[in-house]
């Protein structure tokens, strides 16, 4: 095999990890989602832009506010996860971009003045953040449920405001024995994906 990374590293981030339904009780500690933070900030964005936001839902007031939102299948797992993150974009996230990008500070005006434009970087690449989340998450030996089926206006008026688009809600935690009761789905063959031009 031609990866650097051990075939034990590469079983937890893919081969093995699943999308977990339900989870232990065991708590997931602050110190745990700063270690999963302090890891996949490093992922590369376009500008270095760093649009993804995470609200922690913790208290039971909140998680009963974030239930009322979500689709009624994933309502239960929602309720009895450990953790759950709203995952969002910020779309104001080009004032960050100076103290990101000191080599080339005009890049915030210059490339991100107009709010459409933004907004579709900002998708974009909190998209991108949220993937590398969701591997952060297996990488401390936890399991993630992403999940968008939920809804998404309800949710930003109640945790967020306009200048915050919900991607996903993730529930977190040390995965059950039944977190993922069916079999692992299919994936597409090389030869299907890819093309040499």
């Amino acid at each position: 095999m031609s990866l650097v990374l051990d075939t034990t590293a590469q079983d937890l981030l893919f081969r093995e990890a699943r999308t977990a339904n339900a989870f232990t009780d065991e708590p997931v500690t602050e110190a745990q989602v700063q270690a999963i933070y302090d890891l996949v900030k490093f992922g590369p964005t376009a500008f270095n832009q760093t649009p993804l936001r995470v609200t922690l839902v913790r208290s039971p007031e909140a998680r009963e506010r974030l239930v009322a939102h979500m689709a009624e299948g994933n309502q239960a797992k929602t309720a009895a996860a450990p953790l759950v993150a709203i995952l969002s974009a910020d779309n104001e996230f080009h004032e960050e971009l100076p103290q990101l990008l000191p080599h080339f500070p005009q890049a915030k005006d210059m490339f991100f003045g107009e709010r459409p434009v933004r907004e579709q970087s900002a998708l974009l690449n909190a998209a991108l953040q949220a993937a590398y989340f969701i591997v952060g998450v297996r990488a401390a030996g936890l399991a993630a449920g992403p999940m968008t089926g939920l809804d998404f206006a309800g949710l930003q008026k109640e945790f967020l405001d306009d200048d915050h688009t919900p991607l996903m809600v993730v529930n977190i935690g040390k995965p059950a024995e039944d977190a993922s009761p069916f079999p692992r789905s299919p994936r597409l063959a090389y030869e299907d994906v890819v093309t040499t031009v």
